[in-house]
């Protein structure tokens, strides 16, 4: 870590367009725990931050310590779009594109790649990048247009980009290996035990998956669902898979 600046604001102002927005005290604190380089902590309220700390993160609290600044509260409401309810905010360097690409390839692959093709939401990206963290998936990858790295999906993610490799690629980037493309007409789930190696990719929450993903599809697979039930969120969707191939085999890291 680099020791914070004595002047948090002027750094902030010079690193807000190049670095990651850390909203919130979950968020600094899982980008710590997984070895994000932050240059910068603000916090308008350094006793209570330090608290949370020794309670929920007692692993990261002297590095927390040593990072956070405490500036005013309209200081603080001024650097950040959205205030979070623990005063809490940072800016991290984004990991390079080429550690993540080359986490991405690298084969042979102990957990799946998560494929989110064509995504709108960027709220549901985030929670997507936060269950796969949390599932210890290698790595998200978005198709399309949407930023993986926006703030909003930094936010739903609670930090957890750092936790995985997150990337933009074209479908005919996407890493090597067996894909599995959740459908409703594909094969149930329950009778399919998903390799370690694979891709799973689930579509658009408008339009399900892209004409071009399917053609690179080598499995369809559908998810249990009562029926007059039209869909499942994506990020449940998302959950049910990686559940069901770490509850088939799948280890999730330690």
């Amino acid at each position: 870590m680099t020791d914070p600046t004595p002047d948090p604001v002027s750094a902030w102002r010079r690193l807000a367009g190049t670095c990651v927005l850390l909203d919130g005290f979950h968020a600094l604190k899982h980008a710590v725990r997984f070895g994000a380089e932050v240059p910068v902590a603000v916090t308008a309220d350094r006793q209570a931050a330090l608290a949370l700390a020794d309670e929920l993160a007692p692993d990261v609290r002297d590095t927390l310590a040593g990072l956070l600044i405490e500036v005013p509260e309209p200081t603080y409401q001024g650097l950040v779009p959205r205030p979070h309810p623990t005063a809490v905010a940072a800016l991290a360097v984004r990991p390079p594109r080429a550690a993540n690409l080359e986490k991405l390839a690298h084969t042979p692959r102990t957990a799946p790649v998560v494929v989110l093709d064509n995504p709108r939401n960027l709220g549901n990206a985030g929670a997507v990048i936060r269950l796969a963290a949390g599932f210890g998936a290698t790595g998200v990858v978005t198709t399309g247009t949407l930023d993986p790295w926006h703030p909003t999906v930094v936010r739903g993610g609670a930090g957890l980009h750092f936790a995985t490799a997150v990337e933009r690629l074209a479908v005919d980037e996407l890493p090597a290996g067996p894909l599995f493309a959740l459908d409703p007409e594909g094969d149930d789930i329950r009778g399919v035990k998903l390799p370690d190696d694979a891709v799973l990719a689930f579509g658009s929450e408008r339009s399900g998956l892209s004409a071009e993903l399917r053609v690179r599809t080598d499995h369809l697979l559908s998810l249990p669902m009562r029926p007059q039930v039209s869909s499942y969120n994506l990020a449940t969707s998302v959950a049910m898979t990686l559940y069901h191939w770490s509850a088939t085999g799948g280890a999730i890291n330690s």
